[in-house]
């Protein structure tokens, strides 16, 4: 159980931060740059949520507190001494990405093939879920940069990358099945 009674330390007021190990590293290091964006990500699909209702807000509130439980997972980098730890840190698994794959395998059955790339927008919810999708990947970017300095659970890297396709799909049905999805014309406002 986790007991915030206090909310400034003043820990971090030389510009570091502590990781979930007790290092301290500073704030602009890889490892929180990714699991802040993650935070950041968690805070936009929060808003999301406002536009949503029935299974979509209902996947919305699961996918958050798996971001949750991503930033635990970035925020630990000791992955080899994970079995010795006095606590066993919080790791993403496997069956998250798989729920993921198979909302996204339902969401999608029921849309038309794109033959066109999408615009960003349509109706408020497909556009929040665009800057979802957005930032997602932007987490996975910065989590795949980190995997290439220092240990990273794999799963986090899955885990983004299905859900920016989450995002996307949801965006989809948000926009009346796709029906009404800002299609992509190219070179539309060129003069030639």
């Amino acid at each position: 159980m986790v007991v915030l009674n206090k909310i400034y330390t003043r820990t971090g007021d030389k510009g570091d931060t502590a990781l979930g190990n007790g290092a301290r590293v500073p704030k602009h290091d890889p490892r929180v740059e990714a699991y802040g964006t993650s935070d950041e990500l968690n805070c936009f699909v929060g808003v999301a949520r406002l536009k949503a209702t029935g299974d979509t807000d209902k996947a919305l509130s699961l996918i958050q507190n798996d971001l949750f439980d991503l930033g635990a997972d970035l925020c630990r980098p000791d992955l080899s001494a994970d079995a010795e730890a006095e606590y066993p840190p919080l790791r993403l698994v496997d069956s998250q990405v798989d729920r993921l794959e198979q909302e996204i395998d339902v969401m999608n059955a029921a849309l038309e093939p794109l033959l066109s790339f999408i615009l960003p927008g349509g109706s408020e919810l497909a556009a929040s879920l665009h800057v979802c999708r957005t930032v997602a990947r932007r987490a996975e970017r910065l989590a795949v940069e980190l995997s290439g300095l220092s240990e990273v659970n794999p799963v986090t890297v899955r885990y983004l990358n299905r859900l920016s396709d989450w995002f996307f799909v949801a965006a989809r049905v948000a926009n009346n099945g796709g029906k009404d999805d800002v299609l992509w014309v190219p070179g539309a406002n060129r003069e030639v």
